[in-house]
């Protein structure tokens, strides 16, 4: 007989980062503007600059720098993203923090029998530092930046390979994340998505097309258990 406590068993859950899990705009701003203060250029405020977040590093120094009104020039593109790294990697839980919620969620959703995965366009291994500095690896099958799949979101292979990756079965996941990339990968792998509202997206979250949008992480269970109800419905289960 299954246990009814374990009813999440065979779904995997996946995971963005930045944005979704861990509020991360703060060391990432500060090291862009710890760039820019060196090229004695006006620092952006956090706040102004946290859309930038969730791209990947390149693309955030790419249009950070350009939107600062910095100069810019691609050919010293890869000399430039190893100082940002150097800079990150060093500072990459100084005000990082998880959202209000997200430990005790992830901590429920494991006891009911989830699998749980992250598919980040952040590279691994400073996706796997930020986590182990904020002791949260242990929640996790699987960390998957965009280096570990054939292809990083948008593209709903970076899903699929990560459930996979995971143990878990890609006809049987959800995506949870804050932004364009999150919900267009999760609509080519073919899974529901759903948008966390406190993101960093530049498109206003309600207008991304996920599945369900929430306000808070205390409601990701419901919004998962809703999703896997309208799944046994259209199967007649």
């Amino acid at each position: 007989m299954n246990d009814p406590a374990r009813d999440l068993e065979g779904w995997t859950v996946a995971f963005d980062l930045d944005g979704t899990l861990v509020e991360t705009a703060p060391d990432l701003i500060g090291t862009l503007n710890r760039m820019l203060a060196a090229r004695d250029i006006p620092q952006m405020p956090v706040a102004a600059a946290q859309h930038l977040v969730g791209y990947g590093a390149l693309a955030l120094l790419r249009h950070g720098f350009q939107e600062a009104g910095a100069p810019w020039d691609e050919a010293d593109a890869q000399e430039m993203l190893e100082e940002f790294l150097a800079d990150y990697i060093r500072n990459i839980a100084v005000f990082s923090r998880p959202y209000d919620g997200v430990i005790a969620t992830l901590e429920r959703l494991a006891a009911r029998g989830a699998i749980l995965c992250v598919a980040t366009n952040k590279r691994t291994d400073l996706s796997v530092a930020l986590i182990a500095a904020l002791d949260m690896t242990h929640h996790f099958a699987v960390i998957c930046g965009p280096d570990r799949v054939s292809a990083r979101k948008p593209d709903g292979a970076h899903v699929r390979e990560a459930v996979a990756m995971s143990g878990g079965d890609p006809a049987r996941a959800i995506m949870i994340g804050d932004g364009a990339p999150d919900v267009q990968a999760a609509k080519g792998a073919g899974v529901p998505s759903v948008v966390v509202s406190f993101g960093y997206t530049p498109i206003p979250a309600g207008d991304l097309g996920g599945d369900v949008l929430i306000d808070h992480f205390d409601q990701v269970e419901a919004a998962i258990d809703g999703l896997i109800a309208a799944h046994h419905a259209r199967r007649g289960i």
